[in-house]
């Protein structure tokens, strides 16, 4: 059993997403585990995940009673598109909404199950739940994507992510106009202590950069930016955060946008447009790029752009 006591952060929330966090799961995992008996509150067996608990309560959660994920299968279903393949890699063209592996709350149907039907040797490369995938896209962000069709490949390109080798351009739409042209957003990001479901840029984080530069700017329906953004580290939801930070969310994003409108947009203005690396086999520097998906482009094209001298 894992006991925690509620601290004064998570006072008035609900048991089931308390449960999420200490089980690192999904809520409605929580939900599963605590319907099979395995938690308990103050030593008492929770009926439900409904109830609201309070600073001090004592929470004990049996991760034994986390149903077990199957390896995923091929699902000739999954739909994306290929940039390059060659016998080593395969560079994607990931649409917005597919989720890169299968994980609590996304057993299946994911780029990983896509992978395994083209690419039936990706079983044996990397991790049996990730098979051929060395880095990832949260599901909302499309754009390019690389993954492994050996174990070598899979090695050599995580060693150049983990090193920050590899190189990563996104381009994002932002609320507001940003004072310089050019920047780098240099801060920590870890769990936020307010919402642990979130991240935050936070004193005890990890290491991150983000470098911005604007490619142009718009004043209607709003003060708008869209921004290049390099990748120097690679934490989870590191973009997203770090412009949220320095009050330029992007838009669309439900959890980072402080609230603002979306914009008839129904995921983060994000996409991943160019991706470069050695190829894991012959060394040779390749770059690989990605136009902005179709729904991306469209709100882009409906904007009024500040000309240069104005």
């Amino acid at each position: 059993m894992i006991v925690e006591t509620v601290p004064a952060a998570l006072a008035g929330e609900r048991l089931d997403r308390i449960v999420a966090l200490i089980l690192d799961v999904s809520r409605s995992i929580a939900v599963d585990v605590i319907g099979a008996g395995g938690v308990t509150v103050d030593g008492l067996a929770a009926a439900t995940g409904k109830v609201r608990l309070i600073e001090g309560q004592e929470v004990a959660a049996d991760p034994s009673r986390i149903p077990v994920l199957q390896a995923p299968q091929a699902d000739h279903t999954v739909e994306f598109d290929v940039i390059h393949e060659d016998d080593h890699i395969v560079v994607i063209d990931k649409p917005a909404g597919l989720v890169v592996h299968p994980g609590a709350g996304n057993p299946d149907h994911t780029l990983a199950n896509g992978l395994l039907a083209r690419y039936p040797e990706v079983a044996q490369v990397g991790e049996q739940m990730r098979p051929g995938i060395v880095h990832r896209l949260d599901a909302g962000s499309s754009g390019v994507l690389v993954a492994a069709r050996t174990q070598q490949a899979a090695e050599a390109l995580m060693a150049q992510f983990a090193s920050h080798h590899a190189a990563r351009a996104y381009r994002a739409l932002v609320w507001g106009h940003p004072e310089a042209p050019h920047g780098v957003i240099d801060a920590p990001i870890g769990r936020s202590r307010r919402d642990p479901l979130r991240m935050a840029v936070v004193a005890n984080g990890r290491r991150s950069r983000t470098e911005y530069r604007v490619i142009d700017r718009f004043d209607s329906p709003a003060d708008l930016a869209l921004l290049q953004c390099n990748l120097e580290t690679g934490r989870t939801h590191q973009i997203r955060v770090h412009l949220s930070s320095i009050n330029h969310p992007l838009v669309g994003d439900p959890v980072y946008g402080q609230r603002r409108p979306k914009l008839q947009l129904q995921r983060p203005f994000l996409h991943a447009v160019e991706l470069a690396f050695d190829h894991p086999a012959t060394g040779e520097s390749v770059r690989y790029r990605s136009e902005l998906s179709a729904d991306l482009a469209e709100r882009l094209s409906t904007l009024r752009r500040v000309e240069p001298d104005a």
